[in-house]
């Protein structure tokens, strides 16, 4: 009987080892993907980071700078459909992210959207740390835009 309570144990040990080890190593691993893609994207080689910031969030999918940084590729690449669509699933991760409620706002003036972006403007007010000076220039590109259409 104790042999097979001793058999049990050191069963269960080796398995509790393994998940451990299993935990580690995919933890690991997906830092390495988030770190190589951030590197590659440094050094703009866009393809390959976008790649690899996919496949972090294939292990992550609530890491929301993945999906900022494959929102900045995007943008690089001109591709306002799937910029937009990852800078919205930033702020639905990360509601007080500065970078991507600024590169929202600007993709929204672009398009003349003021309504949105007096609505992310607010927004922005009540979040921005480091990058609040990005406000007045929001404001001085909407009032700009706003006078030259009523002219």
């Amino acid at each position: 009987m104790i042999k097979k309570i001793t058999k049990y144990m050191n069963l269960l040990l080796k398995f509790f080892v393994f998940l451990m080890f299993l935990q580690f190593s995919t933890t690991f691993a997906n830092e390495n993907f988030f770190s190589e893609a951030q590197n590659l994207y440094k050094e703009q080689k866009y393809d390959e980071s976008k790649f690899l910031f996919q496949r972090n969030i294939v292990f992550n999918p609530k890491d929301s700078k993945s999906y900022l940084y494959l929102a900045k590729i995007f943008h690089a690449e001109e591709n306002e459909k799937e910029e937009e669509k990852n800078l919205n699933t930033v702020l639905l991760l990360e509601p007080n992210n500065e970078d991507a409620m600024y590169m929202l706002m600007d993709m929204q003036l672009k398009r003349s959207n003021y309504s949105k972006v007096k609505e992310l403007l607010g927004n922005f007010s009540k979040i921005c740390k480091s990058l609040c000076n990005k406000k007045i220039l929001i404001k001085e590109r909407l009032k700009n835009i706003e006078a030259n259409e009523s002219s």
